[in-house]
């Protein structure tokens, strides 16, 4: 699926860029359908790796949809090309934000959701880049549209965010107050985020950050949970977690407890 998107040049006219998504991979719900969740990847990886993993957890009743992001040239990688829902020059707070990338991205998760049964509840989650496109969708969701201005169409229920940080963190809470309607849509957006001691990635401060300008925007119904030692990867005990978050807050039907999953490191967002 391709996107265009418009953006002012230098001079006086606009420039448009066409957006090539990959592969999207789908694991059907082995029970009763009743969630779908869009997962994303990290940098440079792709729906494939993700859905092979969401297949063995013990959520019969969630579907998950795994895009591919599109292939573009990254700036930490100095223009290398490979798949990222945006671009990155930098990973920190003070880094510029690829606006267009995100809202791109942002409606691309919406476009597959946009065709889900109106009684599913909708969610949206990731690793690392993708935890940040899910958190840049729920931001977009809150606030009813995208940073472009365009509508965002669909209902969120559940956000999942491993690994990664809020992009737009320093006007978030701006935003947020003009809207009462946003603000009662934060405060009940059910939102989970798990980050690792360890990350040399993703730094943990970063992470945390992340979850305070959420908490100070007004999403009030955020559980941060830190793993000690945990690097730029995911852990059994993390996807525990996501799992039993997930059962306690009823997004889907009954899941078996304590029941993990071996899982590989993933995302190669290390600048190698």
């Amino acid at each position: 699926m391709s996107y265009n998107t418009s953006a002012v040049g230098s001079g006086s006219r606009n420039t448009t860029r066409t957006i090539e998504f990959g592969r999207t991979h789908v694991v059907r719900p082995k029970g009763k359908h009743q969630a779908t969740i869009v997962w994303l990847h990290g940098l440079g990886d792709k729906g494939s790796s993700w859905s092979q993993i969401l297949e063995n957890l013990p959520l019969p009743n969630i579907k998950w949809i795994c895009p591919t992001a599109p292939t573009r040239p990254v700036a930490i990688f100095g223009g290398f090309p490979c798949t990222a829902w945006f671009d990155a020059g930098d990973i920190s707070e003070d880094a510029p934000d690829d606006l267009q990338g995100l809202d791109a991205s942002a409606a691309h998760v919406a476009n597959l959701l946009s065709t889900e049964p109106a009684d599913i509840k909708l969610g949206v989650g990731g690793f690392s880049m993708g935890a940040a496109t899910a958190l840049y969708s729920a931001t977009c969701h809150i606030l009813g549209q995208h940073g472009n201005g365009n509508l965002y169409p669909v209902n969120l229920s559940a956000i999942v965010g491993l690994s990664g940080w809020l992009p737009c963190s320093r006007t978030l809470r701006n935003r947020m107050e003009r809207s009462d309607e946003a603000a009662r849509r934060a405060a009940s957006l059910p939102i989970l985020l798990c980050h690792g001691s360890g990350d040399d990635v993703v730094a943990h401060k970063l992470g945390e950050k992340s979850a305070q300008a959420l908490s100070a925007a007004g999403f009030r119904n955020l559980m941060f949970r830190s793993y000690n030692g945990l690097g730029h990867y995911t852990i059994p005990e993390e996807m525990d977690e996501v799992c039993n978050w997930l059962t306690t807050r009823k997004f889907y039907g009954l899941t078996q407890n304590n029941v993990s999953v071996r899982l590989p490191a993933l995302d190669v967002f290390d600048g190698t």
